[in-house]
C-alpha cells in the first residue's frame, strides 16, 4: 500500500466518523425538538402551569448559583400602587 492509498483511506475514516457525530446530533436535536413540542401542548392546556414552571426554575437557578435574579413584573401590576387615595 502507498503512502498516498494510506492518506485517502485515513481521510475516509475521519470523514466517516465527522458524518456519523453531524447525525447523532440531528438526532438529538430532533429527539429535543419533540419534547418540547409535547411540553408546549401540556402548558398550553393550563396556563397556570406556565407561571408555576417559570418560578420553578427561578428557583432552581436561585438554589444552585449564588447570584442576583431580575424578576421581570408586569406594568399593570403597579398601576394600582400608583393611584392616590382618591382614585386618581
Amino acid at each position: 500500500m502507498t503512502i498516498l492509498q494510506r492518506t485517502i483511506g485515513s481521510r475516509r475514516q475521519r470523514n466517516s466518523g465527522s458524518e456519523r457525530r453531524k447525525v447523532i446530533a440531528a438526532e438529538g436535536e430532533m429527539k429535543a425538538s419533540e419534547a418540547l413540542k409535547e411540553a408546549a401542548i401540556v402548558l398550553a392546556k393550563s396556563p397556570g402551569a406556565l407561571q408555576l414552571r417559570y418560578l420553578q426554575t427561578l428557583s432552581t437557578i436561585a438554589t444552585e448559583k449564588n447570584s442576583t435574579i431580575i424578576f421581570p413584573l408586569p406594568i399593570d401590576l403597579f398601576t394600582v400602587f400608583m393611584k392616590g387615595e382618591n382614585g386618581e
